[in-house]
């Protein structure tokens, strides 16, 4: 199995884990140091160095929004050297009650079995729609 299919393995089963509401086991997957970029113009948008960042300014305030546990699911892997692409679907509601199934293209790069950079692109007018502003 060559380096790209390796990665894409790590990948799946890092969102496999996220499938099953297991958001610990797929935060493991990030290298300490990741950098995290989610691309757009809304209050969520930015780059997150570090995985303490990652934890504390992006997924805590995120996730204390949903009224369970955020799932998502793959739809399709491509990957090429220390690239995978994954493009999912969220499954998510609210506190609110508001629906939050963005549809997402994941930019991974991985090394040394870790996942060292995030990119994301996302519905961002759902974002603004459904999410309230990023503290």
């Amino acid at each position: 199995m060559g380096l790209a299919e390796k990665n894409k393995e790590l990948v799946r089963a890092a969102e496999e884990r996220l499938a099953g509401g297991d958001g610990a086991g797929w935060l493991a997957a990030l290298a300490d140091d990741v950098r995290w970029t989610v691309m757009g113009e809304t209050s969520w948008s930015g780059t997150y160095e570090g995985k303490a960042a990652v934890r504390t300014e992006l997924l805590a305030p995120l996730l204390a929004q949903f009224a369970e546990p955020y799932r998502r699911t793959v739809r399709q892997l491509l990957a090429e050297g220390d690239w995978v692409v994954a493009r999912c679907t969220g499954d998510s509601v609210t506190t609110a009650g508001a629906r939050y199934d963005n549809e997402y293209c994941f930019w991974y790069r991985l090394d040394g079995g870790l996942i060292r950079e995030i990119i994301e692109y996302g519905d961002t007018a759902l974002i603004e729609r459904a999410l309230a502003p990023r503290p």
